[in-house]
């Protein structure tokens, strides 16, 4: 079905609004959560379960999403997706309210992460349906950076209207949003997946080819160090370091605390992202490559965690957000169109399952592994750790790509299934 649409940017432009719209509801709670254990009394290590929750959740749910959209298609599963999570990002406001917040977090993240596992699934299914070879790596690049630009936008909506209005305005607000993305998909996007329920498709077969685990692996590394670590510490660093942002807007001084600064990094970082992933995918697509691409973008990563093991300031606490974001971005889309070059289009739920299971293991496994250890050992060893993290990754990519292709790096055409 994939080449049949005429108006393919349209349900591509359609993928990107929806999941902005709903991306506010996770970036949300990164500058708030970290914070709230002071203020509602939550542990560290509760903390940290809160913001894996729907990464472990994720973890269960990835494959069998990715089943159900080679069986059933991608229409349903997206917009039951998206409605999931406007009603999590609603549970946020419950859980702020509650006397056992605990409870009702973990619950909504749980929720979360059920809907974005449909999302996930099949937002870039429907994009490797609808595009070309010759252009997916700009198109996967678009729909990450709409992931991407909403992450950055719950961020500062998260940090600035919380510390403006309270964090409970916050949440009302990204929940409408949550809701606009669902309406809009209902809408706009078609089934381009199948066109009959296909019953041969089983509930336990699951991607394990070569190019799958490769890029999964890819992408666990990336999670871990991206959200699992930079995301899950920040406003605590900047807190250690008594590091908070000042300016001048319209002749006013602002000045923002950890968790307003903290937003505002995050949102530098994750727009840098955004930029970068349309402009990684863009670029494999005019040389041919996806591989080279990546590694440019890996090294990138590796770079920003470096910087922030430099003398602590602000200064070199921006440059390394941006790095790490444009170096995140900048793999996102190559890395899909890579895993959709190399895949048959009717696994490629299947194979979209398997890659969110790697990424939402280093995602979860993060936050428990990083707040405990940087209280233990220091925010300069988790950093300098983490920039060790996407060298590996790239030994990875190109071991299992040379394994696969026999080629170290194979153009867009040879690597076509």
């Amino acid at each position: 079905m994939s080449r049949s649409f005429g108006s393919s940017n349209r349900v591509v432009y359609a993928v990107v609004a929806s999941t902005f719209f709903v991306g506010f509801g996770g970036g949300v709670v990164f500058p708030i959560l970290p914070n709230l254990g002071e203020v509602l009394g939550i542990s560290a290590f509760m903390v940290g379960v809160i913001l894996s929750a729907n990464r472990w959740t994720r973890l269960f749910a990835n494959g069998p999403a990715g089943v159900l959209v080679d069986r059933i298609g991608t229409r349903t599963p997206f917009v039951a997706g998206l409605a999931i999570e406007g009603v999590a990002t609603a549970g946020y406001v419950v859980a702020i309210t509650s006397s056992v917040p605990e409870f009702w977090f973990v619950l909504a993240r749980v929720c979360w992460g059920v809907g974005s596992a449909l999302v996930f699934a099949t937002a870039y299914t429907i994009t490797a349906d609808v595009s070309e070879a010759a252009s997916r790596g700009t198109s996967m690049g678009i729909v990450r950076a709409g992931i991407t630009f909403g992450f950055p936008a719950g961020m500062v909506l998260g940090g600035i209207v919380s510390e403006v209005y309270s964090n409970v305005a916050a949440f009302v607000l990204a929940a409408a949003f949550a809701g606009l993305a669902s309406i809009i998909a209902y809408f706009i996007v078609p089934e381009t997946h199948v066109e009959s329920p296909d019953t041969s498709v089983k509930p336990w077969d699951l991607e394990t080819t070569l190019p799958a685990l490769t890029v999964g692996l890819v992408n666990f590394g990336l999670y871990f160090a991206y959200f699992g670590v930079l995301f899950s510490t920040l406003v605590l660093y900047l807190e250690v370091e008594s590091m908070t942002l000042a300016l001048e807007f319209a002749g006013l001084g602002i000045d923002y605390g950890e968790q307003g600064t903290s937003g505002l990094l995050m949102a530098a970082s994750a727009l840098s992202g955004a930029f970068f992933t349309i402009l990684g995918g863009k670029i494999s697509d005019g040389v041919g490559a996806r591989v080279p691409v990546l590694l440019v973008f890996l090294v990138t990563s590796c770079a920003g965690f470096a910087v922030l093991t430099l003398a602590p300031s602000l200064a070199t606490v921006v440059l390394g957000c941006v790095l790490i974001g444009a170096g995140q971005g900048g793999v996102g889309g190559p890395l899909t169109a890579l895993l959709a070059d190399l895949t048959p289009e009717d696994r490629m739920g299947r194979a979209m399952g398997t890659n969110n299971v790697f990424g939402d293991v280093g995602g979860a496994i993060g936050p428990l592994i990083s707040l405990p250890f940087a209280n233990a050992a220091g925010f300069d060893t988790l950093y300098a750790i983490s920039a060790v993290i996407p060298l590996l990754a790239g030994g990875v990519l190109v071991a299992g790509i040379y394994t696969y292709t026999g080629s170290l790096s194979p153009t867009v055409d040879e690597s076509i299934v």
